[in-house]
């Protein structure tokens, strides 16, 4: 089966993708075709193989027509590289094993990611209910920068910037952001990456509660780029739970995305996480 991954002309992949957008503040554009959801919250955290895994199982389930909308979060906090980011020539991999750090490669185009205090989320769905791919980037991060200022953050969409698109090699994702991505003062709240295989797309991304992404610097080689990035904490001037993030992004989803709604299940093969587990995948670049 042919997967397609968003990126470049030249099947680089990027994270973000640098299209031309004007701030977002108020809703999102507008509603998408009826499609039946299914809502997970996961109760527990889980591995970064396990939650790749379940993901990957939702973007092949989203090809029957359905749409899936998932939160969750890692146990233990992990580090996730793109799906084509040069993570053996670009991370201290001596420094990754000296710190005790899991790491897993995402399905997802993007950078480096530290997976620690976020609430994470994903949304798979058949391609044609969301637009292009630059469409859906939007859209989705649309429906989050709402659910966002629902907690009083004065969440935004990033414009498209002057410079090109970043690279898979640009360092990490919270370096900086990228066209559509969402912002709080020019910095980064929110990182994501998409994938579309066959008729279906999977989009998601980290929502920092607290901003760890300085684990990235410190494993990186060479020239270190400081992530460009904020928190909810940092943003609201409070202690933010996990469960009120989800709850705000819940009642925006069901408010803005057409279809009947229930409850889903996080499942997957063993099969799939020893997919994800494989070292021969995490490093494969």
């Amino acid at each position: 089966m042919t997967r397609k991954v968003v990126g470049r002309s030249d099947g680089r992949t990027v994270g973000g993708i640098a299209e031309s957008t004007r701030l977002l503040t108020a809703r999102p554009p507008e509603r998408q075709t009826a499609v039946d959801w299914y809502l997970i919250v996961d109760p527990v955290g889980r591995s970064g193989a396990e939650n790749m895994a379940i993901d990957y199982s939702l973007l092949r389930n989203a090809q029957q027509g359905v749409a899936f909308l998932r939160l969750y979060r890692w146990m233990p906090p992990c580090l996730s590289f793109g799906r084509n980011e040069p993570a053996r020539t670009r991370y201290d991999t001596d420094a990754i094993a000296r710190l005790g750090l899991d790491t897993v490669r995402r399905p997802t185009g993007g950078r480096a990611v530290w997976h620690d205090r976020e609430v994470t989320y994903a949304v798979a769905g058949p391609t044609n209910m969301f637009g292009s791919l630059r469409e859906a980037y939007i859209r989705i991060h649309g429906v989050l920068a709402a659910a966002l200022r629902r907690l009083g953050v004065p969440a935004e969409l990033a414009p498209h910037p002057r410079t090109r698109a970043i690279t898979p090699d640009g360092g990490a994702c919270f370096a900086s952001p990228a066209g559509g991505e969402i912002v709080v003062g020019g910095l980064k709240l929110v990182g994501s990456a998409q994938v579309r295989e066959a008729s279906a797309l999977l989009q998601h991304g980290s929502i920092l509660v607290e901003n760890g992404q300085d684990v990235v610097a410190r494993i990186t080689r060479g020239r270190r780029r400081s992530p460009a990035a904020t928190s909810l904490t940092a943003a609201l001037r409070r202690s933010v739970s996990l469960e009120e993030v989800s709850d705000a992004i819940v009642a925006e989803a069901r408010q803005y995305w057409k279809g009947a709604w229930q409850d889903g299940m996080a499942c997957c093969t063993a099969d799939a996480i020893a997919r994800f587990q494989d070292p021969a995948w995490t490093w494969r670049r």
